[in-house]
């Protein structure tokens, strides 16, 4: 356990009705009974666990505040540590005020993530439900929620888990073998080691591909809405936002730079840009905006290519659907209210909504084709899907193991070098658990978390 006893803010910043102030640490009862004095007359290191005790809160015997403090016994504590959580009213001078009492009787700021840091090295949670905490803190829709609630509940620490033992078993008949080549070893079977590697690939790859669409449900998806001048491309921005984010006028040409904004559309967060017209010009402030929203059909991971559904398809209009058809992109056509002269034949290939941004109609068809278009059909974000990039390189690094075996098995190399990359896979997947994993991999994953978290 660690040496130092340290104390933060738990509540957001800003003013509120309550807000929480926690300590934890070999010295956090001592610490806490210099600045809260129970109304009981008991001491911290009296009340009974997990109960809450009303009091006050002084300095020099000058009363601060009302206070409640909730006391834990370690180890069974969100950290491991004894822990008290002090709650004062939420003003922010108050919760300052409070805290730095709390230090200046001995206890130190904790750093970003210190208090779930303990918590992980004290064995009371894995780095894939530590990771998932900031998801349940910042999450934007509800299946971020689902997923990041998935994770924290366990559920890709008992596929991993599942995945390592099936690694331990085949590195153990692989070792037994070694020891004792001329024994028959229960379990050393080229069919059985064929078919436990092979089906462990097929679960790294879903869970691989899984986590493309979790990405997107968790971090959102760049998103570009692209067209002709005066199809209504600013329009649909401003439905999809649902206040006038952009400015819509007749006059074709209106919007020269790109507006963006973030939209939370079913469960898929958009982060959108609104571009200019697509067209030739001779405007020089005009082309510089057709040239931005170019480069934004590249750079973005979804399009939104409007269309003016009430005049046929041009010339440039086919260009830019050359332009978008490797892309993720969605067709639109907009201004459905009025009359329908686009030869829907020629868009075959593309995925097609249709909606009339100006009357508000065709979101809920929109928000299914963009679902659709962007989320693994299958996923679920109640299952175990991985959250972040190191817990997706370490998958990949495990997946290449596994096919290494896989490959040397096939190849009829010894069993010590099928042995060596499955044990090499298994390394990956300790390390995504935490089971096995460096200071400084553990240091840059909690320095992302709030203080006081």
């Amino acid at each position: 356990m660690a040496e130092r006893t340290i104390a933060a803010i738990a509540t957001p910043a800003g003013d509120g009705a309550l807000g929480v102030i926690r300590i934890s640490g070999e010295d956090a009862f001592s610490i806490a009974d210099k600045v809260f004095f129970a109304f009981s007359g008991k001491k911290i290191i009296e009340h009974k666990p997990y109960t809450a005790s009303y009091g006050e809160i002084k300095e020099n015997g000058n009363r601060l505040d009302d206070a409640v403090a909730l006391v834990f016994v370690a180890p069974h504590s969100y950290t491991g540590e004894n822990t008290v959580e002090i709650s004062v009213h939420g003003g922010s001078l108050m919760l300052r005020s409070v805290l730095r009492l709390i230090l200046k009787n001995g206890a130190y700021l904790a750093e970003a993530g210190e208090f779930t840091k303990r918590a992980f090295l004290n064995g009371k949670t894995d780095l894939t439900k530590a990771e998932s905490i900031m998801g349940l803190i910042s999450a934007r829709n509800d299946a971020e929620l689902r997923l990041s609630r998935a994770a924290h509940n366990g559920k890709v620490s008992k596929k991993i888990a599942e995945m390592e033992s099936v690694l331990v078993g085949i590195n153990a008949s692989i070792a037994a073998f070694s020891d004792y080549p001329d024994e028959d070893i229960e379990g050393l079977n080229y069919e059985n080691f064929l078919s436990s590697l092979q089906n462990l690939s097929l679960e790294l790859q879903k869970m691989l591909k899984e986590y493309d669409s979790g990405r997107i449900l968790k971090e959102g998806i760049i998103t570009s809405i692209v067209g002709k001048p005066n199809v209504g491309k600013s329009t649909l921005m401003n439905m999809l936002v649902g206040f006038d984010r952009s400015i819509v006028t007749d006059v074709a040409g209106t919007t020269r730079d790109i507006v963006e904004d973030t939209v939370t559309l079913g469960d898929i967060t958009l982060h959108l840009a609104d571009t200019a017209g697509i067209h030739n010009t001779d405007d020089t402030v005009e082309s510089i905006g057709v040239k931005l929203a170019k480069e934004r059909i590249d750079t973005s991971q979804l399009i939104l290519a409007v269309f003016d559904s009430t005049e046929p398809l041009t010339n440039q209009d086919f260009e830019l659907l050359e332009a978008v058809k490797e892309k993720n992109t969605i067709v639109i056509l907009n201004k459905t209210d009025l009359a329908d002269e686009i030869n829907e034949d020629k868009l075959k290939g593309f995925n097609v909504v249709k909606i009339s941004a100006k009357e508000g109609k065709g979101i809920e068809e929109l928000a299914k084709a963009i679902n659709e278009c962007c989320i693994e059909a299958n996923l679920n974000p109640d299952s175990a899907v991985l959250l972040g990039e190191r817990q997706r390189a370490c998958a990949e690094r495990a997946l290449d193991g596994v096919n290494s075996a896989i490959e040397a098995l096939m190849m009829g190399a010894t069993m010590d070098a099928v042995g060596i990359c499955a044990d090499d896979a298994l390394a990956a997947l300790l390390e995504l658990t935490g089971k096995r994993v460096t200071n400084e991999v553990t240091d840059e994953i909690f320095r992302r978390f709030c203080v006081g978290k």
